[in-house]
């Protein structure tokens, strides 16, 4: 594949590219703030937002690169999302446990995704009792199995107690799996469960030779460090941690601008790309 194809550009979606209210982090006057463009709805309410100038640069950049949206959502929960923009080729979900291909779940990567998590992780069911036994209904707001592929906990975050998520961590790693704290959700995902495979296999069947990528969370890590240039914005987990890496910018902005300003990096680097492989 040629043209857009060169550059592949994968985003996590949530406190990355969109967000929602409680996080757009608006901390300056109200005559200020941005306009904004709802982009998902869910029971008749809107859920989640970026700018609207980052909606433009989205558009710009599907001329630029091919878009491939790297989310943990279910394809369930991915396909309320509505990004302005061409109807993306491939897409990411479930961490990686789902390739979407012209919006439909490839089976060949789904199996070969479920042996990989057979081979190397404990059985779903053992980390589902654990997070059942572990978390107290005091502090835990809902319990969900993800795809049957990974476990996630819904819960009051200033109730969790000290220690409770480092001794879950450390009973997930001895079993292949690994846990994220992401807002109000606790994950807890098998260790071959990873963004960045999917986006291997994505590389591999476009053709792409250069990727970018951003995300905000441990679980984009990986994602970040498969690429050759990489944006993570200035809140979340990875910028909590101090997490940083070869190639990868540490933006100063939070909230919905660092959206905004992820897109803007994109658009950029995939520009500079673009032109450069244009002979003469």
């Amino acid at each position: 594949m040629g043209g857009v194809a060169d550059v592949l550009v994968a985003s996590d979606l949530d406190r990355t590219l969109i967000y929602s209210d409680r996080a757009l982090a608006l901390n300056g006057p109200d005559r200020l703030a941005p306009r904004l463009l709802c982009v998902e709805v869910l029971d008749g309410r809107p859920l989640s937002f970026l700018t609207e100038r980052a909606a433009s640069l989205l558009v710009e950049l599907a001329r630029a690169a091919a878009f491939v949206p790297a989310t943990t959502r279910t394809v369930e929960q991915y396909r309320r999302v509505n990004l302005p923009g061409p109807t993306l080729g491939y897409a990411i979900c479930a961490n990686g446990g789902q390739l979407l291909v012209d919006g439909e779940p490839d089976q060949d990567w789904r199996r070969e995704i479920t042996a990989r998590i057979a081979a190397g992780s404990a059985p779903l069911d053992d980390v589902v009792r654990q997070l059942a036994l572990s978390a107290d209904p005091e502090w835990t707001r809902k319990r969900r199995v993800a795809d049957g592929l990974f476990a996630y906990l819904v819960v009051d975050r200033d109730g969790l107690p000290d220690g409770w998520l480092a001794e879950l961590a450390g009973w997930c790693a001895e079993r292949g799996w690994r846990v994220s704290l992401q807002g109000r959700k606790v994950y807890a995902v098998p260790e071959p469960l990873r963004k960045s495979a999917a986006l291997a296999e994505a590389v591999r069947r476009s053709g792409a030779s250069t990727v970018l990528a951003a995300g905000d969370s441990l679980l984009d890590s990986d994602l970040l460090l498969a690429a050759h240039a990489a944006w993570r914005p200035g809140h979340g987990e990875l910028a909590d941690s101090g997490w940083t890496a070869p190639g990868v910018t540490a933006l100063t902005e939070v909230g919905v601008a660092a959206g905004e300003e992820i897109v803007r990096r994109f658009l950029a680097a995939a520009s500079v790309t673009a032109a450069a492989a244009v002979p003469g």
